[in-house]
């Protein structure tokens, strides 16, 4: 007999109680239905479940927008953050040359780079850039600028043009917003600046945000999702589609 609607939407919120994301797959799977009824389940109760490149969670999950603060955005969900950071660091390659963003989640990635690869880093956030001159095997860029204390980064703006002869292999990006329509959003318009011209370079681009940025919308747009390699969250790499 049919399971109804309601039982699967009960179903599936106590699946995600236990372990906060789910693939699509694995959630038809374990209520016995198709990828589309879940979907149209989700899609329902929009109120209850967030859904984004094939995997779903639960929109109380997702954090109400507060100012951002790189101080209080530090300890927020550290180790979601440092998780999507180990996933990340497997794209990192000895001899090339990465883009390393501002915020609080890539900050993880710094201390995941081998001691033994000879890496050369782009950053224009001081808080990344002082991480990073500890490492004697990194040569590091920095992109200068007007200093913007609440997230630690510079406009770089006089220096994007530099990036044009500078050879980009890999570019790990941050988002505040992971949206599934409108894409990657983050709070400050400057950083916006930065993030397109990287994207615009780089071979291989990956957007590395865990989970509670999802469904979220801030007010500086700078990327489609399909502009990116991937999605890397804290439970691995989600390949999203292209534009």
């Amino acid at each position: 007999m049919a399971v109804s609607k309601a039982k699967r939407v009960a179903a599936l919120a106590d699946g995600l109680s236990e372990r906060r994301v789910m693939h699509l797959r694995d959630a038809a799977s374990m209520l016995g239905v198709s990828e589309m009824t879940v979907r149209r389940d989700i899609a329902d109760h929009a109120d209850q479940f967030t859904y984004l490149g094939g995997h779903i969670m639960l929109a109380s999950e997702i954090e109400p927008d507060r100012p951002y603060e790189l101080a209080t955005a530090a300890d927020s969900h550290a180790q979601a953050k440092r998780d999507a950071c180990v996933h990340a660091a497997k794209h990192i390659r000895d001899e090339e040359t990465i883009f390393i963003d501002c915020g609080t989640t890539l900050i993880h990635m710094i201390d995941l780079i081998p001691d033994t690869a000879a890496v050369t880093v782009i950053c224009y956030a001081l808080n990344v850039a002082e991480r990073l001159a500890r490492r004697p095997n990194i040569t590091m860029l920095m992109l200068g600028g007007l200093f913007y204390p609440a997230s630690a980064s510079f406009s770089a703006h006089q220096d994007l043009a530099l990036l044009d002869g500078i050879g980009i292999n890999v570019a790990f990006l941050s988002a505040a917003g992971v949206d599934a329509k409108r894409g990657a959003t983050c709070e400050h318009f400057h950083e916006a600046q930065v993030k397109r011209k990287v994207l615009s370079l780089a071979r291989e681009s990956y957007l590395v945000a865990d989970t509670s940025k999802i469904g979220k919308l801030k007010r500086a747009f700078f990327a489609p999702l399909g502009a990116f390699t991937a999605l890397i969250a804290e439970n691995g790499e989600i390949i999203l589609p292209a534009d």
